[in-house]
């Protein structure tokens, strides 16, 4: 025997495993296993999925409404309330990876900067328990010379408003475009007339007016024509719009007072009857200025697109409602907040959103969440309720 013959040949093989003949039939005898098995998988993962998000697809549970939305439990009377209103209207603006410039930082703090001190008394009344209360308050405060009512006609409840007096003096005061005489004047009037929501043009000169009316301490009436026109009449109630006394403000207004049976010369302003339509005669007996403060175009805009966002949100839900937490985090535009992801967000590494891409601190300059809410609650656009699984839920009336 040669020993090519033991070899088996010119060239050496090595042995096949005896599995190799075996493999075609276990692959081609595995393979439809291993697919029915990925597909019995799939329907428990589904399963999973819709379990999680159960609450998305079905109601909340309804535990009762939450009267009061302040969180601090030392708010006591109006005053305190206004100052924890303003002191929590914006948030703070991000240290390290804000995704805004210096030149976009500086114009957001100029604009909160200008933002005058002015508080919703619909804001007031999500704060507070006791509507009621409030309306009381707000009375003896006023004729006490404690706070000013500042009312922009055809607003809704935007257009009524309060600041301290005291930051309105100081406002006069720091203003450039006033003289001493003409500040003096007008400082005068306001602690003689402190419930006055208008000013006759007898008060003062022309030359003074017309001071007040460009540094944005006054306005002036506006005309009859433009009264009835769609835009003017957007934010007024229907109740607003048959009367001159209106039912809303009427059962909001203190016990006692001129305010509670329509204010003083209800009668006479709507015809001697009490019920001829507002919107319809030019109001041409009183060419009286209005009391106004500056910069509250830009509180009314900045409310008013708050309000309105918040709105959307929680139409965009099934049945217009939501947990509070849900809500907050698509007010806030999905922004990263564990801690495990701001780590990675200070080392330098992409984790989410960068706060200045979302339209909280485009539009909104930084609002807070828990005061659009409460806008939108006191407003009577929403309404906060307790739910047994997932805290608080807000829906969208």
């Amino acid at each position: 025997m040669s020993l090519r013959s033991i070899l088996g040949g010119g060239r050496v093989k090595k042995a096949k495993p005896k599995s190799s003949a075996s493999s075609p039939r276990k692959n081609g005898g595995t393979s439809s296993p291993r697919a029915g098995g990925k597909n019995k998988k799939q329907p428990p993962d589904a399963d999973s999925d819709d379990g999680g998000n159960d609450y998305f697809n079905d109601r909340l549970d309804d535990a009762g409404l939450v009267a009061a939305l302040a969180t601090d439990m030392s708010l006591r009377d109006v005053v305190q309330a206004i100052r924890y209103t303003r002191n929590n209207m914006f948030g703070p603006v991000p240290a390290e990876a804000a995704g805004m410039n210096s030149t976009r930082i500086a114009e957001v703090l100029n604009y909160r900067k200008a933002m005058p001190g002015l508080v919703t008394v619909s804001h007031l009344h999500a704060l507070l328990a006791s509507p009621t209360a409030v309306e009381r308050e707000v009375a003896e405060l006023q004729r006490g010379g404690v706070v000013r009512k500042i009312y922009v006609q055809r607003r809704g409840g935007l257009g009524e408003a309060l600041i301290q007096a005291s930051e309105l003096e100081e406002m006069i005061t720091q203003s450039a475009e006033l003289d001493r005489e003409t500040q003096a004047m007008f400082l005068s009037f306001l602690k003689e007339n402190p419930q006055a929501q208008t000013m006759p043009r007898a008060a003062c000169s022309y030359k003074q007016a017309d001071a007040l009316v460009r540094a944005g301490f006054l306005t002036a009436k506006i005309h009859s024509q433009d009264v009835n026109t769609p835009l003017m009449n957007l934010h007024l109630r229907p109740e607003v719009r048959a009367s001159l006394t209106s039912i809303e403000a009427v059962s909001r207004a203190a016990s006692g007072t001129f305010d509670a049976v329509g204010g003083q010369g209800a009668i006479h302003a709507a015809g001697g009857g009490g019920g001829a339509p507002r919107l319809s005669r030019a109001d041409t007996s009183s060419p009286d200025y209005t009391i106004a403060v500056p910069g509250n175009g830009s509180f009314l805009k900045l409310t008013a697109a708050a309000v309105e966002h918040l709105s959307k949100l929680l139409s965009k839900s099934q049945f217009r409602e939501m947990p509070v937490s849900m809500l907050r985090e698509r007010w806030e535009g999905g922004v990263a907040r564990d801690e495990a992801r701001l780590a990675r967000r200070a080392r330098g590494e992409f984790a989410g959103v960068l706060p200045g891409r979302t339209k909280r601190w485009k539009e909104f300059y930084g609002l807070e969440f828990n005061w659009a809410l409460e806008e939108a609650m006191g407003a009577g656009l929403v309404e906060v309720f307790e739910t047994r699984s997932v805290g608080r839920g807000v829906r969208l009336l």
